[in-house]
């Protein structure tokens, strides 16, 4: 009888291991999540789907770095550390090192809407805080760790470019492409589709913008760099279109059709 119940509750644990893994989502290094905040759980949805990417915008306000897309939003206790950082600190150190269980780069995109060397400023030591898990930079080498961080919006070029060492990247622009901007100090290219391509969304995608659009993608890879589109058509003829590109992040407010989109990819 004792034998036979080792072995029922073998089973058991064995089933409970198994679904666990399971319930671990494979990591989409292309999947990115724009204004992630405005989901019912910020950040934990994204990685629910096994986003690699997500994207918080931020206001300085009375000294705090509090999240939200317009002012009239903000809320003290939806501030940048709470939302995002201390949740990544906890999950790195749960993982051993990794955002996802499988390991699997991570970024974390903050686009600033206020003054950007004021913002940066405020930000800088509350990096310093999570310095354990996130990429460094320098002029010359990236030390890539669990989660790297990249400046979008009001962006502070200058004061960024004079530091030796970083923990955050700057976000280029298309017109960066091909400057010669070091991939150490701008890791990603972004853009508005809308200034540079026609196409909204529906038919398809026309040949002359096909290749443009890998012509792109191509260039900032030859850089070193990873490329983004904001303002794309949200759908998966638009998914497809940049996917095919080798587009590095497709910018997404549909975590699970995109998801579901990638998997059916069967690599990402």
């Amino acid at each position: 009888m004792k034998k036979i119940m080792l072995i029922l509750l073998m089973t058991a644990w064995s089933s409970v291991a198994a679904l666990k893994a399971e319930e671990a989502p494979k990591p989409l290094v292309r999947a990115h999540a724009h204004n992630d905040y405005y989901h019912k759980r910020p950040l934990l949805d994204a990685l629910a789907h096994g986003f690699c990417s997500v994207e918080a915008d931020v206001f300085l306000k009375n000294g705090k770095l509090l999240v939200g897309h317009f002012s009239f939003e903000l809320k003290e206790s939806r501030s940048l550390e709470v939302l995002y950082l201390a949740p990544l600190a906890k999950r790195v150190k749960a993982n051993g090192g990794s955002v996802h269980k499988t390991k699997a780069p991570f970024h974390l995109m903050i686009d600033f809407k206020t003054d950007g060397p004021k913002t940066y400023s405020a930000l800088q030591p509350l990096l310093e805080k999570y310095r354990f898990m996130l990429t460094e930079f320098e002029s010359d080498k990236t030390k890539t760790k669990a989660v790297t961080i990249v400046i979008s919006g009001s962006r502070p070029r200058a004061v960024m470019e004079k530091q030796i060492k970083r923990l955050a990247g700057y976000d280029g622009r298309l017109s960066d492409l091909g400057q010669a901007a070091s991939p150490h100090f701008m890791p990603w290219i972004s853009d508005s589709w809308r200034s540079h391509f026609k196409w909204r969304g529906k038919g398809e995608l026309s040949t002359a913008e096909q290749v443009k659009l890998k012509r792109i993608a191509q260039q900032a890879h030859n850089g070193g760099q990873k490329v983004r589109f904001w303002a794309a058509p949200d759908n998966p003829a638009a998914w497809e279109s940049l996917h095919k590109a080798g587009v590095d992040f497709i910018n997404t407010d549909r975590l699970d059709e995109l998801a579901k989109f990638l998997q059916a990819k069967g690599s990402d």
